[in-house]
C-alpha cells in the first residue's frame, strides 16, 4: 500500500491510517475489514486469491473489482474453481469485469485444489494458517508506516509452506499483506481509530 505523509482525518474527527486517503471504498474497507481477524476457512482462501491477484497492482484495483470477482468465481467456493476447465478459464479471460491475467486465474484453481488437499488430509486451512502466529494475532505498534514492513520471517515461513503445498502467488510481501488484513497482525497505526478498536476484538487490550 502506498504511504501519505500523514495519517487520514476523516469527516467524522475519526484519524485513520493514510493509505484509504479519502477514497471512500477504501476508507470503509479499512474501517470495517481490514485488520480483523478472519477465521473462516473460506473467506481466508478468497482473500488470498485476491491478494494475489493484487500482485503488481494496487489494492484499491481489486477492491472495486471485488464483487465482479466473486460473481465470476462462483462465491469463491473452492469445490468448484478446483474443477474448472480450460474452456472456463478462457471464459473467465473475456471477463472484463476482473483483472484477465492467465498465470493468476490459473493459479487461482490450482490454489483451490491445494485447499481441498489442505482441508481433506488436515489440518485445516484456518488452523495451518493461523498456527505460524500461536493462533493469535500480533498487535504491533507503529506510527509510522515507514516502520511498517512488506514481509517479515513470519511470512517468509507461511509463504514457503503454501508454496509447498501447492498454492500460487503467495510469495511473502503477498503474504504479510494478507495477514495484515485478515488481523493475523494489527497493523493499524497508533494514531489510527482503528488500532485499538481491533486491538479489542483480538483480545490483547
Amino acid at each position: 500500500m502506498t504511504a501519505a505523509p500523514s495519517p487520514v482525518v476523516a469527516d467524522a474527527g475519526l484519524v485513520r491510517c493514510p493509505w484509504p486517503k479519502n477514497d471512500a471504498l477504501y476508507c470503509a474497507y479499512h474501517d470495517q475489514e481490514w485488520g480483523v481477524p478472519e477465521f473462516d476457512d473460506r473467506a481466508l482462501y478468497e482473500k488470498l486469491v485476491l491478494d494475489g491477484f493484487q500482485a503488481g497492482l494496487s489494492w484499491i484495483i481489486i477492491l472495486r473489482k471485488r464483487e465482479n470477482f466473486r460473481r465470476a468465481f462462483g462465491g469463491f467456493m473452492p469445490e468448484k474453481i478446483a474443477r474448472y476447465t480450460p474452456k472456463k478459464i478462457e471464459r473467465l479471460m473475456q471477463d472484463a469485469g476482473i483483472v484477465r491475467n492467465r498465470a493468476k486465474i490459473e493459479g487461482a484453481v490450482l490454489s483451490a485444489r491445494a485447499f481441498l488437499a489442505v482441508m481433506e488430509k488436515g489440518p485445516g486451512f484456518s488452523q495451518l494458517l493461523w498456527d505460524f502466529v500461536d493462533g493469535k494475532p500480533k498487535v504491533n505498534r507503529f506510527r509510522s508506516m515507514r516502520q511498517v514492513p512488506a514481509e517479515t520471517p513470519v511470512s517468509r515461513a507461511m509463504s514457503k509452506e503454501l508454496a509447498q503445498r501447492g498454492f500460487k502467488f503467495c510469495g511473502p510481501t503477498i503474504v504479510y499483506a494478507f495477514m495484515q488484513a485478515v488481523g493475523m497482525v494489527n497493523d493499524h497505526l497508533m494514531t489510527c481509530h482503528r488500532h485499538e478498536a481491533v486491538q479489542k476484538l483480538t483480545g490483547k487490550v
